[in-house]
C-alpha cells in the first residue's frame, strides 16, 4: 500500500490574533471527491470561516475549497456548508457552552491525518477586546528583540 503524503497543513492565523481559545477538539468532515483531492494539493483557506449549530449538528461556514482543476463537470461548490464530524457528547458538551457562555467555535488548523482523512481543529473561543490584542502585540514584540539582542 502507497505511503499517503500528509504535507497539508493549513492554519488560520488571524483566529489566534481574535479570539483567546478557551478548549480544542479535532473533527472530521463531510467532504466531496473533489474537495479532497483540492485539500491534498494544499488549496484550501481557512480565513474568515466559522462554526455554528444547526439541528444540534456542526457546520463550518465560508470555508473556501478551490475547484479541482482536473474535474469535468463533477466538481464542487468552493464556499458550501460542510457538516463536521463529532461524538454526540461533545457536540452536546459544545452547544451548551455556546448558548450559555456566548462562546464562539472557530476552525483552526486543517490537516491530513495518517490514514488520509481531512480532519480540522476547531476551538471553543472568546473574542478578545481591543485592549488584550495592544497586549499580544506588545508581548510579542518584547520577545522579538530580546531574541534578537541574544
Amino acid at each position: 500500500m502507497a505511503k499517503i503524503s500528509n504535507t497539508v497543513n493549513i492554519e488560520n492565523r488571524k483566529a489566534k490574533f481574535d479570539f483567546q481559545f478557551l478548549d480544542t477538539l479535532t473533527a472530521g468532515l463531510v467532504l466531496k471527491g473533489t474537495e479532497i483531492k483540492s485539500i491534498r494539493e494544499g488549496k484550501a483557506g481557512l480565513a474568515d470561516s466559522y462554526c455554528y449549530f444547526r439541528n444540534d449538528e456542526l457546520y463550518i461556514r465560508n470555508f473556501h475549497i478551490t475547484e479541482y482543476a482536473d474535474a469535468s463537470f463533477y466538481n464542487h461548490e468552493p464556499m458550501r456548508e460542510r457538516k463536521l464530524l463529532l461524538s454526540r457528547t461533545e457536540l452536546n458538551k459544545w452547544l451548551r457552552k455556546v448558548k450559555d457562555h456566548g462562546l464562539t467555535i472557530v476552525p483552526v488548523k486543517l490537516f491530513i491525518n495518517d490514514k488520509g482523512f481531512a480532519k480540522l481543529n476547531i476551538a471553543l473561543a472568546k473574542g478578545k477586546k481591543a485592549f488584550d490584542k495592544r497586549d499580544d502585540i506588545k508581548k510579542r514584540d518584547l520577545e522579538r528583540e530580546m531574541s534578537r539582542k541574544f
